[in-house]
C-alpha cells in the first residue's frame, strides 16, 4: 500500500528523519509512536506533500508522492486528518465537507451518506458554522471532510488530542470500524498508549528521526514502552 524508503528530511540545517523506513500494507492500521518533538508529524506532513524531503521515496501503490503535488494525494485515495483539526471556521458544516470533494478529479457533488451514518451529528449541524462547533465535533468534521472521497489510505495526526472523554471513545471505535468492516488503512500518529492499543494492529516507534522498533502491537513490551515512550 504504502512504503517509506531512505526518507530524510531536514528543518533548515536540522536532520529531523533520518533515512526513515515505515510500510504499510493494505488493511493495517499502523501506530506511529513516540515522545513530543521526534519527527512523527513531520512524517505525515512529508507523505501529504506538505514540507519538502531531501531525500528518499514516499509509494503509494508504486507511485512515488514525490513527484506528485500535494493536491494530488486525495484524488489518488488518501484522505488526511491533521493535528490541531484545521476546519474552516467561518464556512458551514455542509460547506466544510464540500470542500473535500471538491479535492477528486471527478468533483463530486453530493456529501455520501455513510458519512452522516458515522458522525449523526454532523447531518443535525449542516448550517452551523465550523467554529460554532465543539472540539470533539470540530474533530468529527475533520474526520468527515477527509472521509467524503472514500479514501484508501487514512492518515490521522493526533486525532484524540484535546478531545472530551466520550468522544474520543467514539473515534477510537470508527478508526477501528473504517479499518476493520470497510478494510481502509490507517496511520495513526497517537501519543497516548492505551488508544494506539485500542485500534492499532502494528506500531513503529520513532526516536530521533529513525525507525527504532516495529511489529505487532500484542508484541510491544515494557521494555520498549520504558526506553522510548515513557516520559
Amino acid at each position: 500500500m504504502i512504503s517509506i524508503e531512505k526518507l530524510n528530511q531536514f528543518y533548515g540545517e536540522s536532520h529531523t528523519l533520518w533515512d526513515l523506513n515505515i510500510k504499510a500494507h493494505k488493511g493495517d492500521c499502523l501506530a506511529i509512536m513516540g515522545r513530543n518533538g521526534v519527527g512523527k508529524t513531520t512524517l505525515v506532513e512529508s507523505i501529504m506533500g506538505l514540507i519538502p524531503v531531501e531525500s528518499g521515496k514516499i509509494l503509494f501503490e508504486n507511485e512515488n508522492l514525490l513527484n506528485l503535488n500535494p493536491e494530488y494525494r486525495a484524488d489518488i485515495g488518501i484522505g488526511y486528518v491533521p493535528q490541531g483539526r484545521r476546519i474552516f471556521p467561518l464556512l458551514t458544516v455542509e460547506e466544510n465537507l464540500k470542500i473535500g470533494l471538491s479535492a477528486k478529479k471527478t468533483k463530486l457533488k453530493k456529501i455520501p451518506e455513510f458519512i452522516f451514518e458515522l458522525f449523526p451529528v454532523l447531518k443535525t449541524m449542516l448550517n452551523r458554522k465550523g467554529g460554532d462547533l465543539s472540539g470533539g465535533q470540530q474533530q468529527q468534521l475533520a474526520f468527515g471532510r477527509a472521509l467524503v472521497i472514500d479514501p484508501k489510505l487514512l492518515i490521522l495526526d493526533e486525532p484524540t488530542e484535546g478531545i472530551q472523554p466520550n468522544i474520543i471513545i467514539e473515534i477510537c471505535d470508527i478508526i477501528k470500524k473504517l479499518n476493520t468492516d470497510h478494510g481502509m488503512t490507517v496511520i495513526l500518529v497517537e501519543q497516548k498508549l492505551p488508544i494506539a492499543r485500542k485500534v492499532a494492529d502494528k506500531f513503529v516507534i520513532l526516536d530521533r528521526g529513525s525507525n527504532v522498533h516495529s511489529g505487532l502491537m500484542k508484541e510491544l513490551d515494557k521494555s520498549i514502552i520504558k526506553k522510548y515512550l515513557t516520559v
